[in-house]
């Protein structure tokens, strides 16, 4: 079994390097470079559970331009994949809803954690400007967005580890143009994550994206932010295993 992740290792977005590599992590735990589209270096600090498990797990960089679903699913040919399990974090998850409404007959599940999901319909839009008005919530610094009091206050040594890590950069276009309407055609096994202390996707807003797809679990890990599988590792690992297994 294979398991795609689009965001998830070293920070909430990518950094857009242009390169060309992507890192590959089978179960043997043994990293190979493909030569395929951005480079990520990193000692799979939280890869382990998922390979443990015996499942080929493949961490993929955004690039900065392009469509990012084409860029997946060149990856997918080039890996010769037949059907896998797509966990897509942040921007990522934005990757991941639009890959699935794209590719839909590619995915064997698909998980979302702590994203916007990208949805376009006004009535969403004017919901995201009260919840992160602009210009003062991007003028907060970037780990105070993103990770939870609690996280930041436990673990200061963490906390600068994901500063040093996470770079941001400017999201890819979409294939698909994301709307409620579109979310409830997505019929893959979903399951939602955020944290409780999540500004960018709160409890309520992942209520409101999982009654629009028509097959779907959620999940809220207590005492986390904007980063699940980086503040709350365990949780994170546990709730995406348990159910891509039963996929």
């Amino acid at each position: 079994m294979v398991i795609i992740a689009v965001g998830l290792l070293v920070g909430c977005a990518t950094s857009g390097l242009e390169v060309s590599r992507v890192t590959e992590i089978r179960p043997t735990n043994k990293a190979v470079g493909l030569d395929v589209y951005a480079e990520r270096r990193h000692k799979g600090e939280k890869v382990p559970d998922f390979t443990g498990a015996g499942y080929r797990f493949i961490a993929y960089d955004r690039r900065a331009a392009g469509v990012a679903v084409d860029d997946l699913e060149a990856l997918a040919q080039h890996l010769g994949l037949d059907r896998f399990h797509l966990v897509g974090t942040a921007a990522g998850g934005i990757v991941a809803v639009d890959y699935a409404l794209s590719f839909p007959q590619r995915l064997r599940s698909l998980v979302v954690a702590n994203s916007v999901v990208g949805v376009q319909d006004e009535e969403y839009l004017e919901l995201t400007r009260r919840l992160r008005p602009s210009p003062e919530f991007n003028a907060i610094p970037a780990d105070i967005r993103e990770l939870g009091p609690s996280y930041r206050a436990a673990n200061p040594a963490g906390t600068q580890r994901w500063k040093e890590l996470s770079r941001h950069s400017t999201p890819q276009a979409t294939k698909n143009r994301i709307t409620y309407a579109a979310l409830a055609t997505i019929r893959i096994p979903t399951l939602l994550l955020t944290g409780d202390a999540d500004l960018y996707a709160p409890p309520p807003v992942l209520r409101l994206f999982a009654a629009r797809f028509p097959n779907c679990e959620s999940l809220v890990i207590p005492a986390c932010g904007h980063s699940a599988f980086w503040e709350q590792p365990e949780a994170f690992n546990r709730a995406v295993l348990d159910f891509i297994s039963r996929h």
